[in-house]
């Protein structure tokens, strides 16, 4: 990989994934609206586009070609159209941000449990469906449409000191200022991955020989309650848990819900464990 383009470059492990491709040599190119700043200064180039937009895609695209596309910025069948349209012939490969949302609940779940080769494919917007949906229905064209080969990084929750959606940090807050927070099942756990990982491994799996969905999260898994202790400890206040639903609670998981990251491990990636710096971010984020 010499030439990379990447849609969804400017924050949180968008801004990971360019640091380990510059980090690797790779010639960088953002695509972006530009309604934001990046912190690449001239390491980048830069091509506006709005991302949803076929005709805007394909000028932007107009002339240019690279090895390696990643989008981050990819919710739907649709969405996944746009990109076969304008860049068939104009990539090598292409590695997309996808979800654990496209299982149900479950444990240590592996690839197989959500096949998007035989799923019933069907022309959907991102505004029409579940975000659960429109995920698999991206996957589902992909990887029955397309002909350049395809990677899916299926991820978790992403935490990291530059969470914009700040989900963590909301438990932190109620913590902190005393306010309770709705868990209902204390016992289930989930995996989690930090921003850095979830940006390095990008850059990594696009220079191997890989093709399919693939899971990717820290080793190691933590229930909520747990989680609930985690905080109180570091915050020094106690997290008060209620079962009122109305409350706003962004990891209120009913059942498990974790990842088997065991493909990728196979394949030579070494996780992180999530023990190893998720005590520290808390830290970080009450301070």
């Amino acid at each position: 990989m010499k030439t990379a383009l990447v849609f969804g470059g400017t924050r949180f492990f968008g801004v990971n994934l360019v640091e380990a491709l510059l980090a690797k040599g790779v010639k960088v190119t953002i695509a972006t609206r530009q309604n934001s700043r990046d912190p690449f200064g001239n390491k980048v180039e830069r091509i506006k586009v709005d991302r949803f937009d076929k005709p805007s895609v394909e000028n932007a695209v107009k002339d240019k070609e690279w090895d390696v596309v990643f989008d981050q910025l990819c919710f739907s069948s649709k969405d996944a159209e746009i990109i076969a349209s304008t860049l068939e012939g104009k990539i090598q490969r292409y590695v997309f941000t996808s979800t654990l949302s496209v299982y149900d609940y479950g444990v240590n779940m592996a690839e197989e449990v959500f096949d998007p080769y035989t799923y019933d494919l069907k022309m959907v917007d991102r505004q029409e469906v579940s975000y659960q949906e429109g995920k698999r229905q991206a996957e589902a064209y992909f990887f029955q449409k397309t002909d350049f080969p395809v990677v899916a990084m299926r991820i978790p929750i992403v935490l990291g000191e530059h969470d914009y959606t700040e989900r963590l940090l909301h438990y932190v807050m109620s913590a902190k200022e005393g306010k309770k927070v709705y868990f209902p099942n204390l016992e289930a756990e989930m995996c989690f991955v930090h921003q850095k990982e979830a940006g390095e491994f990008l850059s990594w799996v696009a220079d191997i020989d890989f093709t399919g969905p693939i899971n990717v999260c820290a080793n190691g898994f933590i229930t909520m309650g747990e989680l609930v202790k985690l905080i109180s400890d570091k915050t020094g206040n106690e997290l008060g848990v209620t079962t009122n639903e109305q409350l706003e609670s962004p990891y209120a998981i009913k059942e498990t819900w974790t990842l088997s990251n065991e493909r990728a491990a196979k394949i030579g990636y070494e996780f992180t464990n999530l023990q190893d710096w998720l005590p520290g971010l808390v830290t970080y984020l009450a301070k």
